[in-house]
């Protein structure tokens, strides 16, 4: 029997992708956001594509604010954007 592949719903364009395509964004329990490159930290996750298209259309539509059921602050888009930049370098 094949294996059922985990799909994951972008926040940012709303597409079905394959998880391991995907970034982790995360709410841990001191509800701090942050990437989790790992795809293994504890809390609650988002999943964006790895483009930054993603990330600013998540910004606009509150898509992240809607997963994690409160509201970020324009510095945490900041910094996602940074640990986005480099995770795709490191790639």
């Amino acid at each position: 029997m094949a294996k059922k592949i985990p799909l994951r719903q972008c926040v940012g364009c709303g597409e079905m992708k394959n998880k391991k395509e995907m970034m982790r964004v995360i709410k841990d329990a001191q509800g701090e956001i942050s990437l989790d490159v790992t795809g293994k930290k504890n809390g609650r996750g988002a999943y964006l594509c790895f483009n930054r298209q993603c990330l600013e259309k998540a910004e606009k539509n509150k898509g992240l604010e809607r997963s994690f059921k409160m509201s970020i602050d324009r510095s945490v888009y900041e910094s996602l954007q940074k640990e986005f930049e480099q995770s795709i370098e490191e790639q």
